[in-house]
């Protein structure tokens, strides 16, 4: 396969990802592509065998001396970011086997459904108060009017950070995740650890107002958990960071393309509006048709049989999740948008030790915003063509022109 075959840098590529991913899954194995160094797998099979497989791991520390894991952030321009290698290239994302899981476990029990459901009153209150001012516009860019605004809310309500920097952390929070595409300018490297080195500012500044008056919210929680052990200084503010991002980017970014394919599809929305019981089996297929993240790399830790092949250790996979999730095999009319699909069994959160550990604050959020806009905007729709993200690293509009009343 030549870079010409699949080229996440083409104009175009970011409205119709979905030809390119279904050539790919076309050719046999795991194709390599150079524009990586690695093989991409996109059928659902090989992505969630991979994806499972505690074998393939994201540190290359797992595999490799010091000297080669420096060669290889040098090789991907990861070098010289001292904040972004201290609190991003080190976060729960980039770690595996027993730190991971202990990350993992010192902050799960803030993204359980029962903890979450908790938020839906403050989500619900926030919502409606946004609509309060949006409807009498009539028309507004559903990304940055709304999506942009309510999961830097939520998430900031959940770690404690004031409301009022919302904005501000959506914006580092997108100069940090872009810098992970395959496009690694000087700039988005300027971009990416100034962003990192604000967030660690602004974290250590909320760790020592907590550490005096600790509330209800996560970050007190990390603290006592930094307390009694469970992970060290730079392991807190690292993984409220991860968690920020991961709150952020991803789930506006699923709001606005399950938005422009609810409106794409007026059949949808028809049925939806007359079973709004359907909304959760609607926000999973909006997760499956769209995936808000539809890259991420692996590594081999050893020398290993998967995917019906043999690897050696050290070789570097693409997990293609948004091919992964139109795969005609796993899905029946795969390329189709179906709000009654059941089962969903998507990718969209990934899978294994790095599943996603916010799923159900971003379906919540998802549920909550769609009822009330459905309820409130007889006359929804768009008001004009969609203009979408570049690149492979993230998928959704930058802006959706929409009419709210006509």
């Amino acid at each position: 396969m030549t870079q010409a075959d699949f080229d996440p840098s083409a104009p175009g590529f970011g409205a119709d990802p979905w030809p390119a991913y279904a050539r790919l899954r076309a050719q046999p194995g795991l194709p390599f592509w150079p524009g990586f160094d690695g093989h991409l797998a996109v059928r659902i099979t090989d992505v969630r065998a991979l994806a499972l497989d505690r074998r393939i791991v994201r540190d290359p520390a797992a595999f490799a001396p010091p000297a080669e894991v420096r060669r290889l952030q040098v090789a991907g321009n990861f070098h010289d970011m001292p904040f972004h290698e201290r609190f991003v290239q080190t976060s729960m994302l980039d770690t595996d086997g027993p730190d991971h899981d202990r990350l993992r476990r010192a902050v799960f029990p803030f993204f359980t459904k029962t903890r979450l459901e908790a938020l839906r009153g403050f989500v619900t209150a926030w919502v409606e108060g946004a609509l309060d001012r949006l409807i009498p516009r009539g028309r507004i860019d559903f990304v940055a009017d709304l999506a942009a605004l309510l999961p830097g809310q939520v998430i900031g309500h959940l770690i404690g950070t004031d409301p009022a920097l919302a904005a501000q952390m959506t914006e580092w929070s997108d100069q940090v995740v872009s810098y992970f595409d395959i496009d690694r300018t000087a700039a988005k490297k300027a971009r990416a650890e100034e962003a990192t080195r604000l967030f660690a500012v602004l974290l250590e500044d909320l760790h020592a107002e907590r550490s005096a008056r600790p509330r209800d919210d996560l970050m007190s929680a990390m603290i006592g958990a930094e307390r009694a052990g469970l992970l060290t200084h730079d392991e807190l503010i690292a993984t409220i960071m991860q968690i920020l991002h991961a709150g952020h980017g991803s789930t506006i970014d699923v709001m606005g393309s399950g938005l422009h394919a609810l409106l794409t599809h007026p059949d949808q929305l028809a049925l939806l509006r007359a079973d709004p019981g359907l909304m959760p089996r609607a926000v999973q297929e909006m997760f499956r048709f769209a995936a808000p993240l539809p890259f991420f790399h692996r590594y081999a830790a050893q020398d290993l049989t998967i995917c019906g092949q043999d690897w050696a250790r050290g070789t570097k996979f693409g997990l293609l999740y948004a091919g992964a999730n139109r795969d005609p095999d796993a899905f029946a009319r795969a390329d189709a948008f179906d709000i009654t699909r059941h089962p969903n069994l998507h990718l969209a959160f990934g899978a294994g030790p790095h599943v996603c550990l916010g799923n159900n604050l971003a379906r919540l959020n998802m549920e909550v915003l769609f009822t009330a806009l459905l309820a409130r905007a007889p006359d929804l729709a768009l008001a004009g063509t969609a203009a979408w993200k570049p690149g492979l690293q993230a998928h959704g509009p930058l802006h959706l022109p929409l009419r709210l009343a006509a």
